[in-house]
């Protein structure tokens, strides 16, 4: 999706972090369990593991929890394997959608997902149907308030960011996702507190909503499918006008 409309949806998802903190921790507890299984336990010498761990203390996820992801991933408890998943379908209007999941039950995740497009307006797609049109990259997104133009662009620059792109709210730095771990961390040792930050599928075109009932029902589906407890996240290509967005929070 587009930066401004990824930026009101982050906006727009923020009111109902809380409520939705299990929900957090569970996803984050199944990506420590992923990194921890392929880089080892000890995030001095497991990048991505490290990233994983400050992203679980800015959300305030207890220390027990965190440990206990690890040592789930390295076999000193035992537990279900954790497999990522990768669904692809489409919404109203077109909208493409690529669902990421981290389940301990493949053949339950894939059934919610596929009702959830279902019941949604949508359907679910075969593997590398929109795929093609998007490209993984890292996506991190803050408020203008939190640093001055200048300072972040040398900052992300100094740390191979491909792309700092200033909006009138914000600011989205772009990066591949080799150079995700590192950016990460420079923004944790300054101390900079990300609005948003993921590894994201990013569309290459885009399929503009401007109809208000159509885009509504995107953002229902999107939202619903958020919710399930193995979708760790979504990502699409619509495009609709900030403006559109948040008269329909409203």
């Amino acid at each position: 999706m587009s930066g401004h409309s990824k930026w009101a949806t982050t906006k727009r998802h923020k009111a109902a972090v809380d409520a939705k903190r299990g929900k957090i921790f569970s996803v984050i507890s199944k990506e420590i369990t992923l990194a921890a299984r392929d880089g080892g336990k000890d995030p001095e010498f497991n990048p991505r593991l490290r990233t994983l761990i400050s992203k679980a203390k800015q959300a305030n996820m207890p220390a027990d929890n965190i440990d206990r992801a690890i040592k789930k991933g390295t076999g000193e408890l035992g537990g279900v394997t954790i497999e990522e998943l990768l669904y692809e379908g489409y919404g109203p209007g077109g909208v493409g959608l690529i669902v990421e999941v981290t389940t301990d039950n493949k053949n339950r995740s894939a059934s919610e997902v596929r009702s959830t497009f279902s019941k949604g307006g949508g359907n679910l797609a075969g593997a590398g149907a929109l795929a093609f049109n998007f490209k993984r990259k890292g996506q991190f997104l803050l408020a203008r308030d939190k640093m001055d133009e200048d300072s972040l662009t040398e900052l992300a620059l100094e740390n191979d960011a491909e792309d700092v792109i200033a909006e009138k709210e914000h600011y989205e730095v772009i990066c591949e996702t080799s150079q995700y771990d590192k950016l990460a961390e420079a923004f944790s040792e300054k101390d900079i507190s990300l609005d948003s930050s993921e590894l994201a599928y990013l569309p290459e075109n885009q399929i503009s909503v401007t109809d208000e009932d159509v885009a509504r029902k995107v953002l229902k589906l999107i939202e619903t499918l958020e919710d399930l407890e193995d979708v760790k996240a979504v990502h699409s290509n619509y495009d609709i006008d900030e403006a559109l967005l948040e008269s329909i929070s409203g």
